[in-house]
């Protein structure tokens, strides 16, 4: 189904018992991250969203961990499972397309049905309940900083509206906005990101004017998924939304800027991004679990603040996982398989774990048939869009399942000799590494963690992994009552 906005997801959560009302005053400084980080580490039925309804020095209350399950952020696309998304996604696709793997993504948004999945335009939307263009301030909106080294309170859920400046494609990114005062905000556009591209166009024009970007707080959930996503370039994150929940997403003109921002939002803060202007940003406790470090970024001035009369403000939290924003990923994890399966037929499943923070860690299972095929695998995973920020990829035979690290950690440990089986190279890493060689360039590691056989030419022979016979499982299921347990 098709939520409305936001508000019709959280009522749905509430109804369904996975919403929690904090109704007594909460500070905005680091206690709601205190409570929140419990929640999302706690037990399954104890992890549910966040509506803090008292915050202090605030009017508007705080939503935070509505996407934090695997069924919550299933719900949010309108799925049962998670593993629906990619099963639509398989039936969209047309394993005939020919082309290399990037021609092939690039035609994907023209098989959406763009009928359906177009957005609307409508003059009359809630984000625009309340017009604040005269003196326009960040001032009454309650965002958190989350932990005692940040470098102060940081907007971390909001759908970042640009256009590239020489095509007029549009973009829609999630990126963490600093709170610098009540009229400028640091933009952490990431150099492998969308609309860090349209920046870079807009440096490079001679005489670059102001880039305006829209800021966009709340409105569809399948929108604000879709604006985590590393979706292709050329496929819409507004026209994939609407792929998502069957509707197109209703977009409004901004009041300010030459944008369009969803007309269901809570809150859509209008600006400039000056193409010259730099700003030092962070540090920020990270989704890595440490500080990412200070850098100088782009500076997002504001022009306007619409809202919704009375507002919800959602945020989200970041820090050592699992928390939030682990589940936003294992959707685009589940949406992309198919799209990978497309292209490397071998491979069974992926599993890219908590424990990896996302780029840290790539499990990958596959049908081997041939020498150096695992390695085959990485070096074709590292070529695919932001998969190539991947830090390490560990490969293992199709009957492993990649969802049990305890059983990938055995298959890992004890199926390679590290002189035979280990591929280190270099290349792009994760803006956010701070292990690596120097900023977004480091080392990569592959592991051929499969079982090894005549194909790849060993010297001793491989053993047989011991497994009961099954006369004896059998019997033993029969008789299990039997033996007193």
């Amino acid at each position: 189904m098709a939520w409305r906005d936001l508000r019709e997801f959280v009522d749905h959560l509430d109804q369904h018992g996975r919403l929690h009302r904090v109704t007594v005053p909460v500070s905005p400084d680091l206690e709601i991250t205190e409570i929140t980080d419990r929640v999302s580490k706690g037990p399954s039925d104890r992890n549910v969203a966040l509506l803090f309804e008292r915050v202090e020095g605030f009017d508007m209350p705080v939503l935070v961990n509505a996407f934090g399950s695997a069924e919550r952020m299933a719900w949010a696309l309108g799925l049962e499972r998670l593993d629906e998304l990619g099963e639509r996604a398989a039936k969209l696709l047309d394993l005939r397309l020919p082309g290399t793997f990037a021609e092939r993504l690039r035609k994907l948004g023209t098989l959406i049905d763009v009928v359906k999945a177009a957005p609307r335009r409508v003059t009359d939307a809630p984000c625009q309940e309340v017009v604040e263009t005269a003196s326009p301030s960040l001032a009454t909106i309650p965002v958190l900083r989350c932990w005692p080294g940040d470098a102060g309170r940081f907007i971390t859920l909001p759908c970042v509206f640009t256009r590239d400046p020489v095509t007029g494609a549009r973009n829609v990114g999630m990126y963490r906005l600093q709170v610098f005062d009540d009229r400028t905000l640091g933009m952490h556009w990431q150099t492998h990101k969308g609309s860090a591209e349209h920046h870079r166009r807009a440096e490079e024009a001679s005489g670059a004017a102001r880039m305006e970007v829209a800021i966009a707080l709340g409105g569809d959930p399948a929108l604000i998924y879709a604006a985590s996503a590393p979706l292709p370039p050329g496929l819409d994150e507004v026209v994939f939304a609407g792929w998502l929940r069957a509707s197109g997403v209703e977009l409004v003109r901004c009041r300010t800027v030459d944008l369009e921002v969803p007309a269901q939002a809570e809150i859509v803060l209008e600006g400039y991004v000056d193409p010259s202007e730099r700003r030092r940003e962070g540090p920020f406790g990270d989704h890595t679990g440490y500080y990412s470090l200070a850098r100088e970024y782009p500076v997002f001035h504001l022009t306007a603040v619409t809202r919704r009369g009375r507002p919800l403000y959602p945020t989200t939290i970041v820090g050592r996982p699992p928390q939030e924003d682990y589940w936003l990923g294992k959707a685009t994890e589940r949406l992309f398989l198919p799209i990978i399966k497309m292209m490397l037929p071998e491979v069974v499943d992926l599993n890219m774990p908590a424990e990896g923070v996302f780029h840290n860690l790539v499990i990958v299972s596959i049908k081997k048939r041939y020498p150096g095929h695992a390695r085959k695998v990485m070096m074709a995973l590292w070529g695919m869009g932001l998969m190539a920020l991947a830090k390490t990829i560990v490969v293992v035979s199709d009957h492993v399942n990649v969802h049990d690290l305890s059983e990938v950690a055995w298959r890992a440990t004890g199926n390679i000799d590290p002189r035979r089986d280990l591929m280190i190279l270099e290349g792009p890493m994760d803006d956010l590494d701070h292990a690596a060689l120097r900023h977004r360039y480091g080392g990569k590691l592959g592991v051929d963690a499969t079982e090894k056989g005549p194909l790849d030419d060993i010297v001793q022979p491989w053993p047989d992994e011991i497994v009961m016979s099954e006369e004896i499982r059998e019997q033993v299921m029969r008789r299990w009552k039997d033996y007193g347990f």
